[in-house]
Formats: structure tokens, C-alpha cells, sequence
């Protein structure tokens, strides 16, 4: 064989080396995106998106999170912890009606509190949520969205409907916290999905603890809707009437 044949067989060689390497990397990428995605839900589009669209800084982001507090070992809360949890919730409804302000920041400060007795750090707010969001990605951003309107708020700078905004996304994310361990709560890889299938396997047990339910003003149906000052929903979530400022949860 001439030099001139090897050198071609050379260069094919090599050409077809790197397509191969190429495809094995790029395979490889793509299984590492359905894995985040699957583990974090709606916070891998969040956090591309806080990363102007940049895929690869948020996937490397989210796996640092991952390393972090993938391992991350949390405890249910006890009984009667969880029921003063349930009360003093509630009680944040109560509050809203007379000051909405003080209702969402001491919602927020519950809310830090709770994740702390679950075992999730509590020394700055910006690791409890990346902790959280590897734990509870479905409703996470709930949290921060109570937190930044709270802050707001003691700036006089939220109105009405942001408060009340704030307390009805944040409803779901205190549920994932203070579910008992037996109605179905998600933990560690556990998707959205799943949460959603023991909320509804579990329904007729949520209600007898979730806050709100079978406790607001005015009557309840038998499809598990209050009327008049309250409106419990199927799904155990209460929504309070109009406050005097024309906010509602």
C-alpha cells in the first residue's frame, strides 16, 4: 500500500474515531437531561431560564445540588408538631383577613421553620431552598415566591392581590412538608406525579388533618366545597372569601 493510501486510511480512521466519540458524548449529555428533568420537574426550566437559556451552566448547577443534598436524610414531623404546624397555618388565613401583610411574612417565617424541623438547613434561606428544591422540586418555587413577596411587603411595596397570590402558590409546598408519611408524600426521586396519585388515593384521610378543611365559615357540600367565607376544594386546598382589601386565598 502507497504512503498516499495509508495516509486516507489514517484520516478516515481518525474521522470516524471522532464521529463515534461525538455520538457517545452527546448520548451521554442527552441522558443526563432526561435524568435532571425527571428529578427536578419544573425547577430544570427554571433554572435554565435564570441561566439566560444556557442548558449546560443549570444542568451543572442542578448536579451540584445533587452532590450536595441528594443524600440528604429528612425525618415526618411528629404528631403534635404537625398539628400545631395545621393551627398556626390557619391561623396565617385568619390573619390575612385584618392584615395581609403580616399574614405573608409570618407565613414565610413558618414556612423557614418547617423545613428547618424536617431536618433541611435553616442557616442561610438561599441553602434551604437549593436543598429543597432537590426534595421537593414540584412546589419549591412556591416557597420563594412567598419569601420574595414577603420581603416586598415589609417594604410596602406588594399589594393585595401579590400577597394573596403568594399564600395560595406557597399552600401547596406547605402541604408537601407537613403531609404525614403515609398519604402518599414524595420523597427524594419521587415526581409530581406521583405526589398528585396519593393525594387523590388519600383524599378522605387529607382532609382530616389538611388546614382549612371542614373548618372555614359557612357550609360545606357534599362534593367537599365550603361556601359562603370559605371554599374548601376537592382536593383539600381552602380558599378564603374576599378580605376587606379585596384579597382571597
Amino acid at each position: 500500500m502507497s504512503t498516499g493510501a495509508i495516509s486516507i486510511v489514517v484520516v478516515v480512521a481518525v474521522v470516524l474515531a471522532a464521529a463515534l466519540i461525538i455520538r457517545v458524548v452527546r448520548a451521554g449529555a442527552g441522558r443526563r437531561e432526561r435524568a435532571l428533568r425527571r428529578r427536578f420537574g419544573p425547577e430544570y426550566e427554571l433554572n435554565v431560564a435564570q441561566h439566560a437559556g444556557d442548558s449546560k451552566a443549570a444542568e451543572r448547577e442542578l448536579e451540584e445540588r445533587l452532590r450536595l443534598y441528594g443524600d440528604l436524610r429528612t425525618e415526618p414531623l411528629p404528631g403534635e408538631l404537625r398539628e400545631r404546624y395545621v393551627a398556626e397555618w390557619a391561623g396565617m388565613q385568619e390573619m390575612f383577613i385584618e392584615s395581609p401583610e403580616h399574614a405573608v411574612t409570618g407565613a414565610d417565617q413558618l414556612l423557614a421553620r418547617l423545613a428547618h424541623d424536617r431536618g433541611y438547613p435553616s442557616g442561610r434561606y438561599e441553602e434551604q431552598v437549593a436543598a429543597l428544591s432537590v426534595h421537593h422540586a414540584e412546589h419549591v418555587q412556591g416557597y420563594r415566591q412567598l419569601h420574595d413577596t414577603a420581603a416586598r411587603a415589609r417594604e410596602g411595596r406588594a399589594d393585595t392581590e401579590e400577597l394573596r397570590e403568594a399564600v395560595v402558590h406557597a399552600r401547596p409546598f406547605f402541604e408537601d412538608l407537613v403531609r404525614p408519611p403515609h398519604h402518599g408524600a414524595p420523597t427524594g426521586t419521587e415526581t409530581g406525579r406521583q405526589h398528585h396519585t396519593g393525594e387523590r388515593r388519600s383524599e378522605g384521610g387529607l382532609r382530616r388533618w389538611l388546614p382549612g378543611t371542614g373548618t372555614g365559615h359557612g357550609h360545606t357540600t357534599g362534593h367537599g366545597h365550603t361556601t359562603d367565607h370559605g371554599r374548601t376544594t376537592g382536593h383539600g386546598h381552602t380558599r378564603f372569601g374576599h378580605t376587606k382589601k379585596g384579597g382571597a386565598w
